[in-house]
């Protein structure tokens, strides 16, 4: 679970005692549900959470997405290796670091070394098909 002293453990023991979250629940639908009691002053059902979790996820990604090909066009040399490093750089800045340093996930020791190769695997896809779409829209323009 969450090291002792991180700044997300408050968030995570505060979520657990009000027993909001389900343990399959994943940091997504964790933070959702977060912001809706924060917002909204209620929890989301477990199908709100997983709208909810969606559309998050797809949203950080789109706005990642739209940073990269703002920052490729004003430093070119970040689109190098075909986007890899920005898919290995969001996958170890924010599922290795700050999804864990906010309590909504276990720290890297919490997992098996399978379940962080496909989730590294996962973000080069990503980070890839970033640059993908970032090129293909730069030759069209």
């Amino acid at each position: 679970s969450n090291q002792p002293g991180s700044p997300g453990r408050g968030i995570a023991l505060q979520m657990q005692k009000r027993g909001s979250d389900a343990q399959q629940d994943d940091a997504t639908m964790r933070l959702s549900n977060a912001i809706s009691a924060g917002v909204l002053g209620r929890d989301l059902t477990q199908p709100e959470k997983h709208s909810a979790g969606t559309l998050m996820h797809y949203g950080f990604g789109t706005v990642t997405g739209a940073a990269y090909g703002m920052l490729a066009e004003w430093t070119p040399g970040v689109t190098a290796s075909a986007g890899l490093p920005m898919g290995a750089f969001v996958w170890a800045t924010a599922d290795e670091g700050v999804v864990p340093a906010l309590g909504l996930s276990k720290w890297s020791s919490g997992y098996s070394l399978s379940t962080h190769a496909m989730a590294l695997a996962s973000h080069l896809v990503f980070g890839l098909t970033t640059e993908l779409v970032r090129s293909s829209v730069r030759k069209a323009l």
